[in-house]
């Protein structure tokens, strides 16, 4: 027979065998221990064993260390714990307890690898699903700052999106414990994010390396490590991801660098997948040349504010507005300077009214505004004449002054129908009797004899 050469078993070991007391000291680790928590044998004789452990695992630690002291059988435990480096290992652990020697025995598997893997196929599938179920964009930045939250530190993140046509960098997402949101800014300004969008790579400055990059931004505190990744799609990069920490228990590492690289592709496609469905959604609602809500959108708005008139007992509000004689200027001037007057309509239009009150293009020339009255009947005639003053000023059209004038017809609810098609009827009958009179005038509706009744 072969003789078999004696060996020390625990030190071959790839899993760390621990002796702890009661009080969870350090008795006794393998070699093992090391390449799992980062520290030699004796760094951590006489240490807790428990000051290790992730601050939030150390409760249920706690009570698993009871337990197993009380002489349980602790199989396939799980808890985290801060590397000597100060990165997160994840532990599996089995144990029990020694009668004799009062101690519990230990046995520490690293299943770190396995956790991320893990946690990487939840977050690309997490990334998937908020881009088809978030509202619109800001909750989307919202839920992926909560997705790579699971993944890094994420105290300190912002999305910055680049406009390649401007050369502009906006930051229509940033949370930060130290800044405001920086306000739309050349590319050129932000050295760092200028950096990883043109050079399509990932940064990370850390205290290490700052002298080999240009500073962050201007800002009073400058982060201790600043990681930034390109969110790169087929046309190219069209923003960025950037954390930032002030401390080190938030430092980043090159491992956390190909983290944010490998899920920025995720993030790319879900934020333009969403700008595209709010591109869509925007054509489908407003109005392409003037930005106005469209016919649907705005007849979608007035049954809502009818619903809102009708419970808070309050009156309503149309002007539909028509422009006298548009049809001479698209004859005389051409159909570009009508559309460039339709726009200068919308926008004089848009300076009459309050925020909350809607301005809609119906098509051609005909505008339409609804205004919730409150309970004063006179607010519609008041912002009609205020519409009319407003055009008795010329018109710029690129150097060419061009006066035009409305005519208005006010209906109002109750007053005029309860219903939307009447409301919207019986302002058109008063808009044409406007324009029948000569026009740059308001006439306000007739009520019918039904309607009296």
């Amino acid at each position: 027979m072969h003789s078999i050469p004696s060996l020390n078993v625990v030190d071959l070991m790839l899993d760390a065998v621990c002796l702890v007391n009661v009080d969870s000291t350090i008795v006794f680790v393998s070699p093992a221990f090391e390449r799992i928590f980062g520290y030699l044998p004796e760094e951590v004789v006489g240490k807790r064993m428990l000051d290790m452990v992730h601050p939030d695992d150390l409760a249920i630690t706690q009570r698993q260390a009871k337990s197993v002291t009380e002489g349980n059988l602790q199989l396939q435990f799980e808890n985290r714990y801060v590397r000597k480096d100060g990165t997160i290992a994840h532990i599996r652990w089995t144990a029990r307890w020694l009668p004799e020697q009062q101690m519990r025995l230990a046995v520490a598997h690293d299943i770190t690898e396995r956790r991320l893997t893990e946690s990487m196929q939840a977050v690309i599938y997490a990334i998937s699903e908020a881009a088809h179920t978030t509202q619109n964009l800001q909750a989307l930045f919202q839920h992926i700052h909560q997705i790579i939250g699971r993944l890094l530190p994420a105290t300190n993140f912002a999305v910055a999106l680049y406009d390649a046509q401007a050369d502009a960098l906006s930051f229509p997402y940033h949370v930060n414990e130290s800044l405001p949101a920086p306000p739309p800014m050349a590319l050129a300004q932000d050295a760092l994010c200028a950096e990883v969008i043109h050079n399509g790579c990932t940064l990370l400055l850390t205290p290490e390396n700052r002298t080999a990059h240009p500073p962050p931004a201007p800002q009073q505190r400058p982060p201790l490590y600043w990681l930034g990744v390109p969110l790169q799609t087929q046309k190219g990069a069209i923003g960025a991801l950037v954390l930032q920490s002030y401390t080190e228990q938030g430092r980043y590492t090159d491992k956390d660098k190909d983290l944010l690289q490998f899920v920025s592709t995720q993030v790319a496609a879900a934020i333009e997948r969403k700008q595209m469905h709010e591109r869509l959604e925007h054509m489908a609602q407003y109005d392409q040349l003037t930005h106005l809500p469209n016919r649907q959108l705005f007849l979608d708005r007035l049954k809502t504010a009818l619903a809102r008139a009708r419970r808070d007992q309050r009156l309503l509000s149309l002007l539909f507005i028509d422009l006298d004689r548009f049809k001479e200027v698209n004859d005389t001037l051409g159909h570009a300077m009508g559309d460039l007057l339709l726009q200068r309509v919308a926008q004089r239009l848009l300076e009459c009214v309050r925020g909350s009150d809607t301005v809609a293009r119906l098509g051609g020339d005909e505008f339409v505004v609804l205004l919730e009255s409150g309970l004063a009947r006179d607010h519609a005639t008041t912002v009609a004449d205020k519409i009319l003053s407003a055009f008795t000023q010329p018109f710029d059209l690129e150097g060419i002054r061009l006066n035009i004038q409305p005519s208005i017809g006010v209906a109002i609810y109750p007053e005029h129908g309860g219903e939307e098609h009447h409301l919207l009827g019986h302002a058109d009958e008063a808009m044409y009797l406007s324009k029948k009179s000569g026009g740059n005038q308001v006439r306000v509706a007739q009520q019918t004899e039904a309607q009296a009744l």
